[in-house]
């Protein structure tokens, strides 16, 4: 039976560049595949997934929250490749769960864990829950050496908690750190 596959990592760990790379080898090898990722992330253009090295490929497929994933479409496809997940509804990552049984063809999500704030993207969420395979995507901290686990927000170069969930950026706006500089980087709240 095929599987849902979620690769995880933080900003700067390759997951897109990964990605690419597995398309590259299944088309290298004459099989189809098809590439999907959520309508929202239009940073290096709507229509492609693209990594910050400078490879990128035409999306087959945007996904909305209400996206309503058509079985045709899947058909003798011999993987599905799926960039920035965690930007995908509960929903979606359910129905793509639902193909790798229906279409019998593995799905590999891509994306972070979680946010700015530490806490779960609703869609990494429920691919944690319903994956057959969860492979994290390592990286180290942008401060030291250490492994990076958490994607901090900068806003003019300083770290932040504060704002919105999902807030598109890129190098300028996040960076990969550990648990130390996470927390020693933050600004202390202070009570009066």
């Amino acid at each position: 039976m095929a599987k849902l596959y979620f690769r995880y990592g933080t900003m700067d760990s390759s997951k897109t560049m990964n990605l690419l790379a597995v398309a590259h080898n299944y088309r290298q090898q004459g099989k189809r595949v098809a590439l999907l990722k959520p309508r929202l992330d239009d940073r290096f253009g709507g229509l492609v997934i693209a990594s910050r090295s400078g490879l990128q490929k035409p999306v087959d497929l945007l996904l909305e929250d209400d996206t309503q994933l058509d079985p045709p479409f899947f058909a003798d496809l011999h993987c599905v490749l799926v960039d920035e997940a965690q930007f995908l509804s509960p929903r979606i990552i359910e129905q793509l769960r639902d193909l790798t049984r229906t279409q019998k063809v593995p799905v590999i999500c891509y994306g972070l864990r979680t946010d700015f704030r530490t806490r779960l993207f609703p869609g990494s969420r429920r691919l944690l829950e319903l994956a057959d395979s969860i492979e994290e995507i390592k990286v180290t901290c942008q401060f030291c050496n250490r492994k990076a686990i958490f994607n901090m927000r900068l806003v003019d170069g300083v770290p932040t908690d504060q704002g919105e969930q999902i807030q598109l950026g890129s190098n300028e706006t996040y960076a990969p750190v550990c648990h130390s500089c996470y927390v020693e980087r933050l600004p202390k709240v202070i009570s009066g």
